[in-house]
């Protein structure tokens, strides 16, 4: 069993009877979602282009390991909040369900608990990055090499910035949700 304390999912009559901010809550964390898959493609095109100039030219592209290290990263944090919301994030749930089906109330408390610290966590990833942030565009920070190809960082953090601070928020919806639902004392 898969316990959900979602406040932007599950509304009677389907998505139009939601309050319009919970709809562009939900479109944002879905775009970020496939702008991370759009990224997805995006890396499977740099890799593949970087294997023909390997086997073709015999020398790698500029820019290939530092572009696809950074696109890797904000895939993941693009997607971490359709993941959360799905509850799909990895967590042990051996006695979990089990817990949350004999004892809703208390299985609630607990979730909000995880997703009070998750929000909490992410909450602390989101300000650090800001600062990493605010230092590589003041220092014009860039990977590459001058002269033949660079690109700013700045970009790439503020993607990954939003990515995480949206997680975040997901996260802290959860939590009320779940407390919401302890409160009541009904099941998910």
């Amino acid at each position: 069993m898969t316990v959900t304390h979602d406040l932007t999912q599950g509304a009677p009559g389907g998505g139009r009877s939601r309050p319009v901010p919970l709809r562009l809550w939900s479109w944002i964390v879905e775009g970020l979602a496939a702008l991370g898959t759009l990224l997805i493609g995006v890396l499977m095109l740099i890799i593949c282009a970087d294997i023909l100039a390997r086997n073709l030219m015999g020398a790698s592209l500029p820019l290939v390991s530092e572009l696809g290290a950074l696109t890797l990263v904000m895939i993941v944090y693009l997607q971490l909040a359709a993941t959360i919301r799905t509850d799909r994030l990895a967590r042990t749930e051996i006695w979990y369900p089990g817990f949350c089906d004999r004892h809703p109330r208390a299985g609630a408390v607990l979730g909000g608990l995880f997703d009070l610290v998750a929000a909490l966590l992410l909450g602390l990833i989101a300000w650090a990055t800001l600062r990493i942030v605010t230092k590589d565009y003041a220092s014009a920070e860039f990977i590459g090499v001058p002269g033949i190809a660079t690109l700013a960082t700045w970009p790439f953090r503020v993607a990954i910035m939003i990515g995480v601070g949206v997680a975040a928020l997901e996260s802290l919806f959860r939590t009320v949700a779940a407390f919401r639902t302890a409160a009541r004392g009904t099941g998910a």
